[in-house]
């Protein structure tokens, strides 16, 4: 009953001081308070989201991403989480289409969004429109995820790399046509082999849709006949302005190439994903000049040499040939003696074996083989012997007959 009374004492004191209706009714004293605001669960959550969004109306938050997912509607679902806390995340598809990267659970990020409440399930959480890694810059964590990725297809793999023409009659060209690649690309093309065909496709080689002008621009130049052999790239800038490159677009575009291609991205220490899936990689746009085409007086010179070798005089190698041939039966002559000596040696040791294993050997160190007349059975025992049986023994050299006079002498 004290536990009742208790409990009913500070429900009533509590009405009395939210100054419930019920409680003023009972003491039949005035209202002296207002009545107090009832919230409904949509006014109370709609009020506790104007103050959310009210302080953090933007904030920058770091954690791992857990629990990531994406819906067919394009936008991204995850939860940032730390040793002690997590907290629900949305990335929609107009902010993440702007990512380099991939988010994966695991991945350590920096985001930055507004605190808000989803009112449909009661839960706050942060509207993300900007995400980056944490410790590593976005463009090089996507170069590692891409290059990963299409490592364990086998875009990279040397069985797929197409071999260079020696000698191609039209060039390719993938490139900015105001840039400087392509200057210097026919610069070399013309100091090396003057009369060389170059075919351009221009190309916007930075910026929004580059990479998808350069995966176009070899599609098409796969689609012609008199290609053979195209040098895709662009000058040296920095990795944001590379980027076109590292695009996977242009990766899938230049394996999908029945045309070789030669990669010239950028200078020597630039290494970029079509690099890797290229059939030939260049360290400049100038050096892949180099590599396609030979150099014309290169070619002439080879070219008189083997003329000279054609009609040189056959009696002119009458004695370098003789001294050949001289040089070769010398040769043969020494192989045939050693060839001889070694396998005298190896008759000698094994007559000497077998020899050594002959019953006429140990007869000529005194001993000797007795039989009975008319048997070939040598006797190792005297057992069955009777006086009177003729014996035949054989020495080292030469036989004799013996007759049994009676028992050994003991």
């Amino acid at each position: 009953m004290e536990q009742q009374g208790f409990e009913f004492d500070s429900i009533q004191q509590s009405r009395q001081r939210r100054g419930s209706p019920k409680a003023a009714a009972v003491s039949g004293q005035p209202e002296k308070q207002a009545t107090p605001k009832i919230f409904t669960v949509s006014e109370l959550t709609r009020n506790v989201r104007a103050l959310l969004e009210g302080h953090f109306p933007e904030v920058w938050v770091s954690g791992e991403i857990s629990n990531f997912r994406s819906p067919s509607s394009g936008h991204f679902y995850f939860t940032l989480k730390d040793e002690q806390a997590q907290l629900a995340s949305v990335m929609f598809r107009g902010a993440n289409s702007q990512i380099p990267f991939k988010l994966e659970d695991g991945l350590e990020v920096i985001c930055h969004g507004r605190i808000t409440v989803y009112e449909t399930r009661g839960q706050y959480q942060i509207v993300v429109d900007h995400c980056e890694p944490k410790g590593i810059g976005a463009l090089q964590l996507a170069f590692e995820q891409l290059k990963k990725k299409l490592s364990e297809e086998g875009l990279f793999d040397a069985k797929n790399k197409k071999p260079l023409p020696f000698l191609p009659k039209k060039i390719g060209v993938v490139t900015s046509p105001t840039g400087a690649a392509i200057r210097d690309i026919l610069k070399v093309l013309h100091q090396r082999f003057e009369s060389t065909n170059v075919l351009l496709i221009p190309v916007r080689v930075q910026g929004e849709g580059a990479a998808e002008e350069v995966a176009e621009a070899i599609f098409l130049l796969n689609k012609r006949d008199d290609i053979d052999v195209m040098i895709v790239g662009r000058g040296g800038g920095s990795m944001e302005d590379l980027w076109a490159f590292n695009e996977e677009v242009v990766a899938r575009a230049i394996f999908a190439s029945k045309i070789p291609v030669v990669s010239a991205v950028g200078h020597e220490i630039d290494f970029t994903i079509a690099d890797f899936v290229a059939d030939v990689r260049a360290p400049t746009p100038s050096a892949a000049a180099e590599i396609v085409v030979p150099r014309r007086r290169d070619l002439l010179e080879h070219i008189e040499e083997l003329k000279q070798q054609l009609f040189k005089s056959p009696l002119r190698r009458f004695p370098d040939l003789l001294m050949r041939l001289d040089d070769l039966r010398g040769r043969l002559q020494f192989g045939w003696q050693v060839f001889w000596d070694k396998r005298s040696q190896n008759l000698k040791k094994l007559l000497s074996n077998l020899d050594h294993l002959s019953p006429l050997h140990i007869l000529s160190k005194g001993y000797s083989v007795v039989r009975k007349v008319g048997s070939p059975k040598a006797l190792k025992s005297s057992k069955g012997l009777k006086k009177g049986d003729d014996l035949q023994v054989t020495f080292h050299e030469g036989d004799c007959i013996a007759k049994v006079m009676g028992p050994s002498v003991k």
